[in-house]
């Protein structure tokens, strides 16, 4: 069922929920958590299809927040809401509200969102392109217990990992983060297969994709060792290689779906280690509301001090340095490790 509002208010827009609930017959008891997704027009059909998907695992009240730009200077003095109601099968397993915002309305989406709210229930933001610089401060960011950005969408993904990390703040994280779970799992799992220490490690995968800088940079962190960043023609990650004490691991995926798992004495193993979809990892990202303190240390620990496969360039994803900034950079690109992180973080 879809309920249009057009010139509405937040109490109208709450009054058409329940007037919706009863038509259907859906009571609103069993939703877990309020979804606030930011948005514009271009990536709001996908968006919505993500979160519709996602609410089969984590029934919620979804608000989409579309903001839209007026032509006219008087169009822009002049505040307005349109909405639409969606309840029953048209909203997945929960309801959905879409909020189109225009002139005044759009520096005061909080307040909009605010009466719409789940009482008692966490909320959750989700900018799916143009994530502000710094999501806790944000108004609608400050409603929230999570929230969740995608620097993959950003114009300079990997500049907007070194922003993440100035403004981190507990509660944040990352698409491109969650996009390699998988590829954590089995190399945690590998090392635990073969205890040896590791001396090395490289990280091979597309450029401008900043799920492999936040993998090299996990890494580094947790094992204390050089990890260079590689590029490659993808798709997405295609390879890690970790040099140790017990020969070589390797984790390769050159198909976007299917990785050979390779080590000193074992025979080589398939994996299956498919791309996956949008909708997956949000629900993966809903599964839990308390700060991801590995993702921090991770993002923290700085894409300026991961090396580049051809020793002494820039990493992966930036542009090139002026004379002056290679000088100041040079010694950080030849390796990354763990140590001077401390450092770092006093700065």
């Amino acid at each position: 069922m879809k309920i249009d509002l057009t010139e509405t208010t937040a109490s109208k827009i709450n009054k058409a929920l329940v007037e919706g609930r009863r038509a259907v017959g859906t009571p609103a008891i069993g939703m877990v958590l309020t979804l606030v997704i930011v948005t514009d027009e271009e990536n709001a059909y996908d968006a919505l299809k993500a979160a519709n998907e996602a609410s089969r695992e984590h029934p919620s009240r979804t608000l989409v927040v579309i903001k839209r730009v007026s032509r006219s200077p008087r169009d822009r003095a002049k505040a307005r809401l349109d909405a639409e109601v969606r309840v029953g099968t048209d909203a997945g397993t929960g309801e959905t509200v879409i909020l189109r915002l225009y002139g005044e309305a759009i520096d005061h989406a909080q307040s909009v969102v605010l009466p719409l709210l789940l009482p008692d229930a966490p909320v959750v933001v989700w900018w799916a392109v143009n994530a502000p610089l710094d999501p806790a401060k944000d108004p609608l960011g400050a409603l929230a217990q999570r929230r969740v950005t995608d620097a993959y969408a950003a114009e300079q993904p990997v500049r907007e990992l070194t922003a993440r990390a100035e403004t981190y703040t507990p509660g944040d994280t990352d698409l491109s983060w969650t996009r390699i779970t998988p590829w954590r799992s089995m190399l945690a799992a590998a090392l635990d297969q073969a205890p040896c220490t590791v001396t090395s490690a490289e990280v091979e995968g597309e450029e401008f994709n900043p799920s492999c800088e936040l993998l090299a940079m996990w890494l580094a962190s947790r094992l204390n060792v050089p990890v260079t960043r590689k590029v490659s023609a993808g798709p997405g990650l295609t390879a890690v290689r970790m040099e140790s004490s017990a020969g070589s691991i390797v984790l390769d995926r050159p198909d976007g779906s299917l990785a050979t798992l390779s080590m000193r004495n074992q025979p080589d193993r398939a994996v299956a280690l498919k791309r996956r979809e949008t909708s997956e990892l949000l629900a993966e990202e809903l599964r839990r509301l308390d700060p991801d303190d590995i993702y921090a240390g991770a993002l923290k620990f700085g894409v300026d001090r991961l090396g580049d496969a051809s020793d002494g360039q820039p990493a992966a994803g930036d542009p090139e340095p002026d004379a002056g900034e290679a000088a100041a950079d040079k010694p950080a690109a030849k390796k990354a490790t763990a140590k001077p992180a401390k450092k770092a973080a006093a700065k």
